[in-house]
């Protein structure tokens, strides 16, 4: 068992996963409440075997976090307006050739009914498919069970992913609806 396979069992997590390992996807990770849900969604997915990058506010990105933040795969986001990470992201996605990258759709841990549309945006526009992450704390698993294909139409692929987020509780369900 790997180590972080034993940090989870020993905390009492479990990771549920059936989608394949893409060689490239946006993970859409929710409910997003605690900051323990980088520390969960980052031990499920190495329980897997897999890397994932992440997308982090660029304050975070200060010595030595910013060394940490980078070994593990993060992506500083620009807090000023004018800049299109989205397009950045799209390129990067078509110029690689194994790519996963884990966005939370909220944007923030606090209580938000408008999710951003971002990871919409690159999936549709790199072409890869979205993997629904989503930490149930109430039942303390990590899953990983649904495939997303973006349709283009950015209000309707919105709808279905919230319906699918609505029956998950976060670490602090207070801090989450849909």
């Amino acid at each position: 068992m790997s180590i972080c396979k034993s940090l989870l069992k020993l905390f009492g997590w479990k990771v549920c996963c059936t989608v394949p390992d893409y060689p490239k996807c946006i993970i859409c990770v929710a409910p997003h409440t605690s900051n323990w849900d980088f520390v969960l969604g980052k031990l499920a997915y190495w329980s897997l075997g897999r890397q994932a990058g992440f997308l982090i506010k660029e304050t975070w990105f200060f010595f030595p976090m910013n060394l940490l933040f980078k070994a593990f795969g993060g992506i500083p986001v620009p807090r000023r307006r004018g800049s299109s990470l989205t397009d950045v992201l799209i390129a990067k996605f078509n110029a690689s050739t194994k790519m996963s990258l884990a966005i939370t759709p909220e944007g923030t841990r606090a209580r938000v009914s408008e999710w951003r549309t971002g990871f919409l945006r690159i999936a549709y526009g790199a072409g890869v498919p979205i993997v629904l992450g989503a930490i149930d704390a109430a039942n303390k698993t990590v899953h990983l069970e649904r495939t997303y294909h973006p349709t283009g139409n950015i209000e309707a692929d919105m709808a279905a992913i919230k319906k699918y987020y609505s029956v998950f509780d976060g670490i602090k369900p207070e801090n989450f609806t849909i």
